[in-house]
């Protein structure tokens, strides 16, 4: 029988998890004649009940398995250890515990895995219904933003929410950095992947964790992990500010020929310093971001940290099939 891993990274989820268990074991119940499913909930350091409820449920289904962070490391640590922990699965699939990622459509994205030979089978968001207009506007404009500086091509709208096949999760817990844009990986390392509409649910409880300040990170994070086309800026910056000194320097000369008493040039020069100040400024903040990100990735510090798991956590890619 094939083996299928579900990986749901969970952070203050202790008021949908019921609902969650119910719906998706429901789902898994339809398929069991042909898959064994696990679920695998990763606690990113809740401060709720979200690891009680877990060990509940583990208590009472074998099938159910928890690895239990000792702070919060963030959705992609949380996303990884899954997928370290759930390497061995044939097929291994990732999503959300808020019900937002409907687990009807599991056995769909099985059938292209499974049986129509794709690698991956991942959901794309086909509306913004329920989304504020400020908040579509800036995941359409980062969408743009990243397919036009980046050489890794990200579908829009894409999701989180994907069943992998095993060579796939081995290509993406293969990559080592530190800072992790996931949506970037998934892309990068390729694989023939189906990509299936999907309509964001409302949130079966609670409330989403990530306001307008952890996207905007997040999309730096994924702007700077997958291109380095702002540290070409400096060089733009400089070519434009050489073109504005020059042409205010024979504007000023022109000008003072024609009209000796002339004295406007003055306010005119300190705009053009400020600007050209501003720019070097912009590019030093560029540079201080990858400067940063080359500091993180050189300590090597781990990942994430297990304080509490029901299973064991331990992969090498070096591992037998």
């Amino acid at each position: 029988m094939k083996t299928l891993a579900l990986i749901v990274p969970c952070f203050n989820e202790a008021d949908v998890l019921g609902m969650f268990y119910t719906e998706t074991t429901r789902v898994l119940d339809s398929i069991k004649d042909e898959y064994s499913a696990e679920l695998v909930f990763v606690d990113d350091g809740s401060r709720d009940d979200t690891l009680k409820i877990v060990k509940e449920l583990a208590a009472t289904d074998s099938h159910v398995k928890f690895i239990s962070f000792s702070r919060n490391f963030g959705k992609e640590a949380a996303m990884l250890a899954g997928m370290e922990y759930a390497v061995k699965a044939d097929y291994i699939g990732i999503l959300d515990a808020d019900l937002q990622h409907s687990p009807d459509l599991i056995p769909k994205m099985l059938h292209y895995v499974d049986k129509e030979g794709y690698d991956v089978a991942a959901a794309n968001r086909e509306d913004r219904e329920g989304e504020s207009k400020f908040k579509s506007f800036l995941s359409d404009s980062f969408y743009k933003v990243i397919n036009k500086v980046s050489e890794t091509k990200i579908t829009e709208s894409a999701q989180d929410f994907r069943i992998m096949k095993r060579a796939v999760v081995k290509s993406i817990i293969s990559m080592p950095e530190n800072i992790r844009f996931s949506k970037g990986i998934f892309s990068w390392v390729g694989f023939n992947v189906k990509w299936i509409g999907h309509t964001n649910r409302e949130r079966a409880a609670g409330e989403t964790k990530w306001s307008i300040t952890k996207l905007a990170k997040y999309a730096v994070d994924g702007i700077l992990g997958f291109t380095t086309t702002p540290l070409r800026f400096s060089f733009i910056f400089a070519f434009l500010c050489a073109v504005t000194a020059g042409v205010s320097f024979i504007y000023a000369v022109i000008r003072n020929i024609i009209e000796p008493a002339y004295s406007g040039t003055v306010p005119f020069l300190l705009t053009g310093m400020f600007i050209i100040a501003f720019l070097l400024l912009l590019c030093i903040g560029i540079l201080g971001e990858y400067l940063a990100r080359v500091y993180t990735e050189a300590k090597d510090r781990p990942k994430y940290i297990i304080s509490q798991s029901n299973t064991q956590v331990v992969y090498s890619l070096s591992d037998d099939e």
